[in-house]
């Protein structure tokens, strides 16, 4: 059974810092590009960060950049999203996103960032 699970979430205050894991199972991430999208209230989701399959990292919102680190470790089939100096408009669900020949998504894992 093919699955990607998201770790890591919860609720932080402004400036702190999370990691997120997804951990992918039934499928090998090596050959794919893993993304992370986040989920506001009331807003689209959106493409945060990109790894391609051969370490490329691209971050597609400003509003990250310099804050949010995506890495990879294909040895433990597993993606990580370092998440530095946290803001209140952070506050998302963050899913996992593998794009190769098939296209998967994690269940989502709520961030709070709130004093």
């Amino acid at each position: 059974q093919v699955r990607l699970v998201e770790s890591g979430g919860g609720l932080v205050q402004p400036g702190e810092s999370l990691r997120l894991s997804c951990a992918a199972s039934g499928f090998s991430i090596y050959s794919y590009a893993m993304k992370w999208y986040r989920q506001a209230p009331g807003k689209k989701r959106e493409l945060v960060v990109v790894i391609s399959s051969g370490g490329v990292t691209t971050n597609l919102a400003d509003s990250v950049k310099g804050r949010f680190t995506i890495s990879r470790d294909d040895a433990k089939n597993t993606v990580y999203l370092q998440m530095n100096n946290l803001k209140p408009d952070d506050t998302a669900v963050y899913y996992c996103n593998a794009a190769g020949w098939n296209t998967y998504w994690g269940q989502g894992t709520q961030v709070t960032v709130s004093s």
